[in-house]
């Protein structure tokens, strides 16, 4: 398989459910038209869309319903982003200018609005109750994590707040991705539980990837400063590893009792733990829930959508954007 492979068995779908994502301003204001084609077009690489689909077809969901809950998960995703960079005051996301660079932000928050409101119509659309209650706890869970990180997470040292923030942010959706389509599917309790592992794994391996990528990655590619999140007080895995690696660092002394309003000093904390062996530490942690998530798998048949699962997985920890 080459490094984007795990698209191929479900390549053709995905089209369908950036149509039904585009419909969804159908008759409603000129610019909110324009601001949702806006937001779908600078999407990425659509991983979650095509995870719900993965999932669901090697569950054997019905693929009409799959169709939806993939547009309606990548819609939940799409107006956090909105609402993300807001709150970030991000001008650019993958190199396009976002919403809030070009409207005010009445406007942004009521446009994020409306995609959150037209993603759980999409989930209605699902007909299943056991869906529906999945994704709007899966939205509590991503807001009260917003809020947990915006009021009681900056400057931090802890690997519980961590890990809970990263399952807030990132892997709860993961989660919802294929704990969703083992609902519509033809399987019992325990293998939707186990469907439900894996994202959850898959999901915080993704999110531990990226904040490697804070340190190390190129800002073109990444869309965003280099140590952006250490410099908003932020502490992620690899300043986790760096901290309890060199606890006697005078850098590291004087982010934890000053905080983190002293650029000069960050900076420089960002260069140490950017050149240092945390990276690889953080790094090892993320492979190994991958290969947790490839073992849960074997729990089920031998099909395509299950070696393409397998495939995601390795994607995701070799990231290097």
């Amino acid at each position: 398989m080459t490094v984007l492979s795990f698209f191929a068995p479900v390549q053709d779908l995905l089209p369908l459910v950036e149509s039904r994502m585009r419909q969804q301003a159908d008759d409603r204001h000129p610019d909110l038209q324009a601001a949702l084609r806006h937001i779908i077009d600078a999407g990425g690489k659509r991983v979650r869309p095509t995870v719900v689909l993965l999932a669901g077809r090697l569950l054997e969901a019905d693929q009409d319903k799959l169709l939806t809950l993939a547009a309606a998960i990548e819609m939940l995703h799409t107006a956090t982003l909105v609402h993300d960079d807001l709150i970030d005051g991000a001008l650019l996301r993958r190199g396009n200018p976002t919403l809030n660079a070009q409207w005010t932000p009445a406007a942004t928050v009521l446009t994020g609005d409306f995609v959150f409101a037209r993603a759980a119509k999409l989930a209605a659309e699902t007909d299943s109750v056991a869906v529906m209650k999945q994704f709007a706890e899966t939205l509590a869970v991503m807001v009260n994590g917003e809020l947990t990180q915006m009021f009681d997470s900056r400057g931090v040292p802890s690997r519980e707040n961590y890990y809970q923030r990263i399952y807030a942010k990132t892997a709860s959706l993961f989660e919802l991705s294929t704990y969703a389509p083992a609902l519509l599917g033809q399987v019992g309790a325990s293998l939707r539980e186990t469907m439900r592992q894996y994202g959850r794994l898959i999901g915080n391996a993704f999110q531990i990837v990226d904040d490697i990528l804070d340190f190390t990655g190129q800002q073109a590619a990444v869309g965003k400063p280099i140590g952006s999140d250490l410099l908003q007080g932020l502490i992620t895995l690899p300043a986790l590893y760096y901290i309890e690696n060199h606890p006697t660092d005078e850098r590291v002394r004087r982010l934890l009792e000053d905080g983190y309003h002293n650029q000069a000093n960050t900076n420089a904390l960002v260069e140490a733990i950017r050149h240092s062996e945390a990276i690889a530490q953080a790094h090892t942690e993320a492979v190994a829930l991958a290969e947790e998530a490839i073992a849960l798998l074997s729990h089920f048949p031998d099909r395509p959508e299950r070696y393409a699962l397998e495939e995601l997985a390795r994607y995701i920890v070799n990231r290097t954007y």
